[in-house]
C-alpha cells in the first residue's frame, strides 16, 4: 500500500494553515492593527537606518542584537517603570516566533502546555509544532479568570508552560496582578508566560506583569511592536524574563534569526516611540465609545483593555459577519460561539462599522 505523499506528520495532515482573511475591503477591522501609520519623519529615520546597514548585508547580523535590547530596556523603563538588564530581554520575528521558541525550549515530547479558553487561537498550534501536549482549561462565563479551576487543572496536569494573554485575545480581559502571582506559585517547576501583546492599550490603573518579574523567577512577559507601535509589517516581538530563561532560548533559536534590517527598523522605531504611541489614547477613547454604543444596541460586550472589542451574542454569527462584509466592513469571526471581534479603527472606520451594524439590525427586524 502506497504511503500518503508528501510524508507529512500525521497530526498535520488535512490541517488548514492559520491566517485571518486578507480581503480588499473599504474597512478592515479584523486583525487588531494600529490604523495610524508612522509620520514622514519617522519613515525617513527608519529608511536611513536601513540604508546604513544595507552596505554590510554581506555580513551576518549581530546575533545578540545588543543595541535593540538596550533600546527595548529603555522603552520598558519609560512605559512601565520597570528597569531591566539587557540580559533579561529577548526578541524575534514577531511575538509568534518568541512563543514558538518558548515552547521549543520548555515544552516538547512528554511535556504539557496549558491555557484557559477562550484564548489566543495560535497557542495550540505552537504546542503542536513543538510536539507538546496541549490542555485548555476554561474562563468564567464573564471571561474573568477562575483561580480555583486553574489550581485544579494545573495540579492535575503539572504543565511546563502556562500561556495566559493579558489583555486576553479574543476577549480583551486583563489579568489582575494577584492572579499572575498565584499562577507563578502554582507551577514552580514551569514557566508562566503572560502575553502582553496589547498591554499599551490597557486602561489607567491596570498593571503590567513586568512589575512582578523581580518576585517570580518563572515569569515571562511577552510584548510585540505590531499593535500599539504600528509596526505590524516589521514583525518584531520580544520578551522580558530572568537571564537564565533568555539563555535557554538562545539554545533553540535559529542562527542569526533576527536580520540586520529588522534590527535597524525596530531600533529606529523605538527612537520615535512617543510619536508611534501617540494615538494610543485616541484608540482607547474610541474603544470605550464603541463598547457603550454596542451595549446601547442591546448587545453583550466583554470588558476590554485592548484595541478590540468582543461582542454578541448571535444565533448565527457567520451570517452577521457576512452581512457586515457585504457592506464593506471586515471583522473577525473568532472566540466563543455566537461572538464576533472588531478591531478599533479611525473615527471614520468606526462610523462605517456602526452604520453597517445598524443596517444589518434594521434588516433583521
Amino acid at each position: 500500500m502506497t504511503a500518503p505523499w508528501p510524508p507529512l506528520r500525521e497530526e498535520l495532515r488535512g490541517v488548514a494553515p492559520y491566517g485571518a482573511p486578507q480581503l480588499d475591503v473599504p474597512v478592515a477591522l479584523n486583525v487588531n492593527e494600529n490604523p495610524y501609520g508612522p509620520s514622514p519623519a519617522t519613515v525617513a529615520d527608519i529608511a536611513a537606518a536601513v540604508a546604513q546597514v544595507a552596505g554590510s548585508l554581506n555580513r551576518y547580523p549581530d546575533r545578540e542584537f545588543t543595541e535593540l535590547r538596550k533600546a527595548l530596556a529603555d522603552y520598558l523603563a519609560r512605559e512601565s517603570g520597570v528597569e531591566l538588564a539587557v540580559e533579561q530581554l529577548w526578541a524575534a520575528n514577531g511575538s509568534n516566533e518568541v512563543m514558538l521558541q518558548l515552547l521549543q525550549a520548555f515544552g516538547g515530547p512528554g511535556r504539557t502546555a496549558v491555557s484557559f479558553a477562550p484564548t489566543y487561537s495560535m497557542y495550540p498550534e505552537y504546542a503542536r509544532d513543538a510536539m507538546t501536549t496541549w490542555v485548555a482549561g476554561r474562563r468564567r462565563e464573564d471571561f474573568g479568570f477562575d483561580v480555583d479551576h486553574a489550581r485544579d487543572l494545573l495540579g492535575e496536569h503539572r504543565p511546563s508552560v502556562v500561556l495566559v494573554p493579558s489583555p486576553n485575545n479574543p476577549t480583551g480581559t486583563a489579568l489582575p496582578r494577584e492572579v499572575i502571582g498565584s499562577l507563578c506559585e502554582l507551577v514552580p517547576d514551569g514557566v508562566v508566560v503572560v502575553d502582553e501583546a496589547y498591554a499599551e492599550f490597557r486602561r489607567s490603573g491596570t498593571p503590567s506583569a513586568l512589575e512582578l518579574l523581580g518576585e517570580h523567577r518563572n515569569l515571562v512577559v511577552t510584548r510585540t511592536m505590531s499593535k500599539a507601535f504600528a509596526l505590524a509589517g516589521a514583525r518584531v516581538g520580544y520578551l522580558a524574563a530572568a537571564p537564565d530563561i533568555c539563555d535557554a532560548i538562545r539554545v533553540v533559536r535559529l542562527p542569526y534569526h533576527l536580520s540586520a534590517v529588522t534590527q535597524a527598523v525596530a531600533t529606529a522605531a523605538l527612537r520615535h516611540a512617543e510619536e508611534l504611541l501617540g494615538r494610543v489614547d485616541d484608540l482607547r477613547r474610541e474603544r470605550d465609545l464603541l463598547v457603550s454604543w454596542l451595549r446601547g444596541q442591546d448587545l453583550e460586550v466583554a470588558e476590554s483593555d485592548a484595541n478590540f472589542v468582543l461582542f454578541g451574542r448571535f444565533a448565527d454569527r457567520h451570517a452577521v459577519w457576512q452581512g457586515l462584509l457585504d457592506r464593506g466592513v471586515l471583522i473577525r469571526e473568532t472566540g466563543p460561539d455566537g461572538w464576533l471581534r472588531v478591531s478599533v479603527g479611525t473615527p471614520e472606520e468606526m462610523a462605517a462599522f456602526r452604520e453597517a451594524v445598524e443596517a444589518l439590525m434594521e434588516e433583521a427586524r
